[in-house]
């Protein structure tokens, strides 16, 4: 059996005979276009409502994109130092208690490196790295002084350090002392412009090395310190290029890398290497101020605490606009309501229940809601893939809508739509014919 509606049409009249599908398409295209009669009725008011509930999305999306750009752009910077990288390097330690001795500098040495293998558990891996910046590199074109480190085979492990051509070192180049050397991406450019590198030879210092590999790039913009590095072998540097400024410290290193076996053990790890250094170089290990070093776990986490709160705080303000947004359209609903007061009555006379005047007047409220939220997404969307195509600065990546607040949005414009339409739409089912049309 066919189901019957009075469609809240302003010619009053019956519209009959209608199954329940195209029923319900005549109602809500009869209820758009109410909507769009009203909304046009009253432009400046509808315009700004629409423009807060728009600006108040907008906002939320593009801040919050914004954060996550800068979020994702340092979580490259660190993963391109490598995973869970620990760095330490030699400092200044007070005298132990009980000691007449003052303050005094002490250096890493590789025997402090053997002994974190031996006496750390948690350490998963180590790697001692001499490091010089005063030595020069000679090729058959050019010349460059980027930094040159001596490290070990498993410094890949730890590090980040994607090869373009070529190979890493290897244990043999290690044991062997070989005169070989893995080059930088810039370091090669410098070198070796518009000429194959890997196979060729450079000098440092006047010995001679053959390149065996060469690194991708890492990075962007105009920081090529990393891009400038050059690596040999650790014995061989050890040999050839000892560190500098050590005292009479024979077997100083620069300073030292290593890894927890876990994320979560990054403290323990570390308190671990410290007692090492403690014991080895008479000082009280439990002092932090008699270390040098960088946990770059606690500074990723640290980092993402800051961009979580301003995350928030970015939501919460997005939220109030919106909430203010939504008072703005239960605003311009309740004119609604009053404007329309006698054509209410009207219908109700002619047989309109109190639920297709409250769904009308729902409808129109969620209607002005959601098509004002698009706009604010739309908004947003285009203007991230603006920035998208602008070269980025270093240490962010390009802005990116997050499904979570996206999620967040959609849910309270959808709230916000439900106060903003149920309100005026219940006042105005409430009134009484009479009532309504003796109303001017």
């Amino acid at each position: 059996m066919a189901a019957y509606y009075i469609l809240p049409a302003r010619t009053s009249k019956w519209i009959a005979a209608a199954p329940v599908s195209w029923g319900t398409m005549r109602l809500l295209l009869e209820i758009f276009g109410q909507t769009l009669r009203t909304l046009w009725a009253h432009k400046l008011r509808s315009f700004l409502t629409m423009f807060g509930i728009a600006w108040g999305v907008g906002s939320l999306l593009l801040l919050v994109g914004l954060g996550e750009g800068f979020r994702s752009g340092n979580k490259k910077q660190f993963d391109e130092l490598g995973e869970n990288v620990m760095f330490i390097w030699g400092g200044r330690a007070p005298a132990m208690n009980g000691s007449f001795n003052s303050l005094h500098w002490y250096f890493i040495t590789y025997r402090d490196y053997q002994d974190i293998l031996a006496k750390c558990p948690d350490v998963k891996l180590a790697t001692p790295v001499i490091s010089r910046n005063d030595v020069r590199a000679v090729s058959d074109y050019f010349q460059s002084s980027g930094q040159l480190m001596g490290v070990y085979s498993n410094f890949s492990q730890i590090r980040y350090l994607p090869m373009s051509e070529g190979r890493w070192l290897n244990d043999l180049d290690i044991s062997q002392k070989r005169a070989v050397i893995v080059l930088g991406d810039e370091a090669r450019r410098v070198l070796f412009p518009g000429w194959p590198s890997v196979g060729a030879t450079i000098l440092l210092n006047g010995v001679r090395f053959q390149v065996i590999g060469t690194l991708k790039r890492v990075g962007h913009g105009d920081n090529n310190n990393r891009n400038l590095q050059i690596f040999i072998p650790f014995t061989v540097m050890r040999e050839n290029f000892p560190p500098l400024k050590v005292g009479e410290v024979d077997d100083a290193i620069s300073f030292l890398n290593y890894q927890p076996k876990s994320r979560d053990l990054h403290e323990i790890a570390k308190q671990e290497v410290h007692k090492v250094l403690g014991q080895n170089h008479g000082f009280d290990s439990s002092n932090p101020d008699s270390f040098d070093e960088w946990d770059t776990i606690r500074t990723v986490d640290s980092v993402g605490k800051i961009f979580d709160a301003m995350n928030m705080f970015l939501g919460s303000v997005g939220l109030v606009t919106l909430g203010l947004g939504a008072i703005g359209i239960i605003n311009i609903m309740l004119v609604a309501v009053a404007d329309r007061t006698r054509e209410i009555g009207l219908r109700k006379a002619l047989g309109a229940t109190n639920s297709s005047i409250l769904f009308q007047f729902f409808a129109e409220g969620a209607f002005l809601t959601l098509i004002s939220g698009g706009i604010g997404m739309g908004c947003a969307a285009g203007f991230m893939a603006l920035l998208g195509l602008l070269p980025q600065p270093q240490g962010f990546d390009t802005p990116r809508l997050v499904p979570a607040t996206a999620m967040l949005a959609i849910g309270s414009l959808a709230i916000a739509g439900i106060v903003a339409g149920l309100y005026p739409a219940r006042k105005a089912a409430l009134l009484e014919p009479v009532e309504a049309l003796r109303r001017e």
